[in-house]
């Protein structure tokens, strides 16, 4: 299932994509797409319906954030050996772990602002993973079991902010509209394998970020068991799992970043795509 979140920001309603693209409403039968609706038994009910029997949703409405009332956004620094090394940084020995704001969170075509006194903000195409069951002290081999689905996150990052700013990176990563998050949640099992998935990410219709989540340092399955074994993962948390090379802190011999205009397009294999335009705050 395609599941998805459209209308006004704050005001969205839960719907599905059905197989013929159509967005369908299905505000009859839950309130919103949360941590609520995304257990076992919730996405069961939702299989159960019968798409074609649920309204057509007319028009071209907003997609917001895939996932409403997120509990916990975690986030997964240099999970990419490739990334790692256009940054000259070493792999790590065990995840790295940060989080992102939820106030950060946004639609996947909503516009990027850049935040007032920034000159280093940056994309980041990443795989999403929400959590559907909670997961604590779970091993690898079942930690898969514990996930709904999986978007697109487009990781913004401010560079200065993340790096020279003093405290943890969570500084460059948590400004307004830095999550965009979406268009739409693909459950667990139209995705067979999220070891074996194409990402890339254009500005400005240049091609600046081409990976494969094959080339993870941590596997998702790894990353769910490590973090639950630091804390309960609830239904409805998102862990954005790292970004593949290609970032415009990383282009040679000058960096690159993002200004007021550009436009940024993602896709994740299956995922969807995502389109943002850039702004500066008022």
């Amino acid at each position: 299932m395609k599941l998805v979140r459209y209308g006004e920001a704050g005001s969205e309603k839960p719907g599905m994509i059905d197989s013929a693209g159509t967005l369908r409403d299905l505000s009859a039968h839950l309130d919103d797409i949360t941590g609520a609706a995304l257990s076992g038994a919730g996405l069961d009910a939702l299989r159960a319906l019968d798409p074609a029997s649920l309204p057509a949703v007319t028009g071209n409405p907003r997609m917001g954030p895939c996932v409403g009332g997120i509990g916990k956004f975690l986030c997964i620094g240099l999970n990419y050996s490739d990334h790692a090394a256009e940054t000259g940084q070493d792999i790590p020995e065990h995840p790295i772990l940060f989080f992102k704001a939820n106030s950060a969170v946004v639609g996947a075509n909503d516009d990027v602002v850049i935040p007032r006194g920034s000159r280093h903000t940056d994309w980041e195409v990443e795989l999403g993973v929400v959590i559907g069951t909670a997961a604590k002290y779970v091993s690898e081999e079942d930690a898969l079991n514990h996930v709904a689905g999986y978007c697109i996150v487009n990781d913004v990052s401010e560079r200065r902010f993340q790096m020279h700013l003093s405290g943890q990176w969570t500084k460059g990563k948590s400004c307004d509209t830095f999550g965009p998050t979406g268009p739409w949640l693909v459950t667990r099992d139209e995705v067979p394998d999220p070891q074996n998935l194409a990402l890339t990410l254009d500005v400005n219709g240049t091609r600046r970020q081409t990976g494969t989540t094959a080339t993870m340092i941590f596997t998702v399955a790894q990353i769910i068991s490590h973090l639950s074994q630091l804390m309960t993962l609830h239904p409805g948390d998102v862990i954005s799992t790292g970004t593949p090379p290609g970032v415009g802190a990383g282009i040679k011999p000058k960096p690159v970043f993002l200004r007021a205009g550009d436009v940024m397009d993602l896709a994740i294999e299956g995922l969807g795509q995502q389109r943002q335009n850039v702004r500066d705050d008022d």
